[in-house]
C-alpha cells in the first residue's frame, strides 16, 4: 500500500527571467530547500526534468507568467508530465500587498 508521504508533490518555484531562471525545490520531509540556475537552453531544461523525476514524487511546478520567457520551460515541463501552474502578477502584487499590510492590520486589531 503506498503511503500518503510518498504521493505528496515536490513543489518547485521558477523565478523567469530572459537569459536563466532560478529554481528552488522543496521536497516533502526535508527542510532545506534546493536551489538551482537553470539558463534558457534545452540542455539546462532537460537536466532540470531529470532532476525533478529521480525524486520519484509527483512535481508540481509554478513560476509567473513573465512576458513569454516563460513558455519553452512551461511547455518542456508540460510534456515531461509535471504539473505546471502559471501565477498570475496581479495574484502576486496583491499577496505581496496583503503581506506589507499585515502586521499593521494584526496591532489595529489588537488595539481594537
Amino acid at each position: 500500500m503506498t503511503s500518503i508521504a510518498q504521493t505528496e508533490p515536490v513543489l518547485v518555484a521558477v523565478d523567469i527571467a530572459k537569459a536563466r531562471h532560478e529554481v528552488l525545490i522543496a521536497i516533502p520531509g526535508r527542510t532545506r530547500r534546493r536551489r538551482l540556475t537553470v539558463l534558457n537552453q534545452l540542455d539546462d531544461f532537460n537536466r532540470l526534468i531529470a532532476t525533478l523525476s529521480d525524486y520519484g514524487r509527483p512535481v508540481r511546478v509554478a513560476f509567473e507568467t513573465t512576458g513569454s520567457c516563460h513558455r519553452a520551460l512551461a511547455y518542456r515541463l508540460g510534456i515531461a508530465g509535471f504539473t505546471v501552474k502559471l501565477v498570475s502578477s496581479v495574484a502576486l502584487a496583491r499577496t505581496r500587498t496583503l503581506r506589507t499590510w499585515q502586521p499593521f492590520l494584526a496591532y489595529r486589531l489588537r488595539m481594537g
